[in-house]
């Protein structure tokens, strides 16, 4: 083996295992919406759909249960999580944390690097409202708070963002009905990122605090 001076060989890289690609797979279907909040997980059926065998999927199944995206009902069987009044003020306690943390400190970087970044975000969710897809309006909303974590520079702020995220996708899909104009969506959006100036660190704070207090909202009425 070929080795450069002054470092230690390295192992051999290990493609991901069937078990991870299991999870990732499934973590996608929840993020998307193919697998509806509360819903039943059949192991048969999505060995079936996935074209594995029972003993990695139950792997791959048990690392989303560590996770809290699923839960295991003792009789029951699997299922995943609910997006009960209780559940969504936890996942909105976590966002805000991590979200208002990571725009703190972008204001104490540089924010009109951000700034830019998240405009492009919101001009994507703009043309996407403007043609009536909320799936891609959606999907831009998520990459604009994706990318106001990044800012931060932290790798660990980031991982704790990545985290969170599936459940955010989750709720960012549910929010889709409670928008009878979607353009509402964008323009608060559009006033976060443009708050991102030098010496606007309080404005921006209480414009994601309105913000996610505003989803939860949305949200929590949706369940009754």
């Amino acid at each position: 083996m070929a080795t450069v001076q002054g470092i230690r060989p390295l192992d051999p890289v290990v493609q991901q295992s069937t078990p991870s690609l299991i999870a990732s797979r499934v973590r996608e279907a929840i993020a998307e919406g193919q697998i509806p909040p509360g819903s039943q997980l059949h192991e048969s059926a999505l060995a079936a759909q996935l074209g594995v065998s029972r003993g990695p999927l139950r792997e791959g199944l048990q690392r989303l249960t560590q996770e809290g995206l699923l839960v295991s009902h003792r009789n029951r069987g699997l299922f995943l999580i609910e997006l009960s009044p209780e559940n969504i003020r936890d996942m909105y306690l976590a966002r805000e944390g991590i979200e208002r943390t990571a725009a703190a400190h972008v204001h104490r970087l540089d924010p009109d690097p951000v700034r830019s970044e998240l405009l492009v975000a919101v001009e994507q969710m703009r043309r996407a409202a403007g043609s009536g897809d909320v799936v891609a309006v959606s999907d831009a909303d998520v990459r604009f708070h994706e990318a106001m974590v990044a800012g931060a520079r932290s790798p660990r702020l980031q991982r704790a963002h990545e985290t969170v995220l599936t459940e955010t996708r989750m709720c960012i899909r549910a929010l889709e009905p409670t928008y009878a104009d979607p353009r509402t969506r964008v323009e608060e959006h559009r006033s976060i990122a443009e708050s991102f100036v030098p010496g606007g660190a309080d404005h921006t704070d209480e414009l994601i605090v309105a913000h996610m207090a505003d989803a939860l909202e949305r949200l929590i009425a949706q369940q009754h």
